[in-house]
């Protein structure tokens, strides 16, 4: 079964008028189903929310209290934000994807790293303002940050201690954390959606498109349950000597699980890629199936980057994949983007590699079949 945007859009019209008129809280807010890194709670006259820090388990990052008036009194232990929030500056293209999802495109002020970002529509606002460029993801420009006027900046906490955010912070600018790629199940990282959506007050919006996203890539997981004959998948490419796969409980190891694919690490519990050298992969993975995920165009450009890359099954029968079939020509990548909001895209085209007769439709939404 291949999931197509439209199903999505179909979603967004039946209910595009949440974020004007929304339900009161009290009738849409549930607990979060698959996040662990963030919490919502209605208190009187506000939301409260509150982030967890990623590096110390039940410690707290931040806590916000939105509210809809400029008279509603807060405690003094968190960080104030009226909604919906008009103007945002985002650090990362992953942003974009969320926004995009809650028809909130126009709000953003100012980007880092532009010539990545797949969308473009985020660069036309409906109501002419300048979106800045705002400096590199990793070293955001403080100053230009400062310069887009925004009722908020959204970052992604990358580690401890960041300078440019604790500049911001200092300087009054309110910091939204958004850490969704902590999250190593797809669908909680996709559930920061929910998140979001509490800063332009349309919570219930969120909550109807996470839902169908749900639905949709848990309808798909049930797919590969009974298949009894399982494909093996390998990923990624020799860099430098080293080869980097995911561990079983990362994001593309819970991927693969779900995609009903063999995969070698999948047991391995950890939550970060684990780095081989060549023989180790030629050794564990040269009879894998499939490939996917790889940085090439080509079977020719894989080969050229690598002659070893020629030496798997998976290269000789030619069932080689990359995740680069919506790109611009500066780098930006809707996996990224989209992907990240939507995982059912990417798991439809995950079963779709392994197990093409579980699907009539031959179309893929991300990847592409090296040639």
């Amino acid at each position: 079964m291949k999931i197509h945007l439209v199903s999505v859009l179909g979603i967004v019209f039946l209910v595009c008028s949440a974020c004007s008129t929304p339900k009161s809280y009290s009738e849409a807010t549930v607990s979060n189903k698959y996040a662990k890194g963030f919490t919502i709670s209605e208190e009187n006259d506000f939301t409260k929310i509150v982030v967890y820090n990623p590096w110390q388990t039940g410690s707290i990052l931040a806590t916000y209290y939105l509210v809809k008036s400029s008279t509603t009194k807060t405690p003094n232990d968190g960080i104030r934000i009226q909604v919906p929030v008009q103007r945002l500056t985002v650090t990362s293209c992953t942003h974009i994807g969320f926004l995009k999802a809650i028809n909130q495109l126009d709000c953003v002020c100012g980007i880092c790293s532009p010539e990545i970002v797949y969308n473009r529509e985020v660069f036309h606002p409906k109501d002419g303002h300048e979106v800045m460029n705002v400096g590199d993801a990793m070293t955001p420009d403080v100053e230009r940050i400062v310069r887009t006027n925004p009722d908020a900046v959204m970052v992604s906490t990358y580690a401890q201690g960041d300078a440019a955010t604790e500049k911001l912070c200092s300087l009054g600018v309110p910091v939204i954390y958004n850490n969704e790629w902590t999250e190593n199940d797809p669908l909680a990282r996709a559930e920061w959606l929910r998140f979001i959506g509490c800063f332009f007050d349309c919570l219930p919006f969120a909550d109807s498109i996470f839902n169908e996203i749900s639905s949709s890539y848990e309808t798909l997981k049930q797919q590969t349950v009974n298949i009894h004959k399982k494909r093996s998948i390998m990923s990624g490419n020799n860099f430098r000597g080293t080869w980097y796969m995911p561990a079983g409980s990362t994001y593309m190891g819970v991927l693969f699980h779900d995609a009903g694919a063999e995969y070698y690490y999948e047991n391995d519990t950890s939550h970060f890629s684990i780095p081989l050298n060549i023989e180790t992969v030629i050794h564990r993975f040269s009879n894998a199936d499939v490939w996917v995920g790889c940085p090439a165009e080509s079977l020719d450009e894989l080969a050229q980057m690598d002659e070893k890359h020629t030496w798997f099954q998976s290269f000789k029968n030619g069932e080689v994949y990359n995740f680069a079939l919506r790109t611009t020509e500066l780098g930006g990548n809707d996996f990224w983007e989209t992907g990240v909001v939507h995982p059912e895209y990417i798991l439809s085209d995950l079963i779709h590699i392994l197990y093409p007769n579980l699907t009539t439709d031959t179309t893929f939404y991300f990847s592409k079949h090296l040639k």
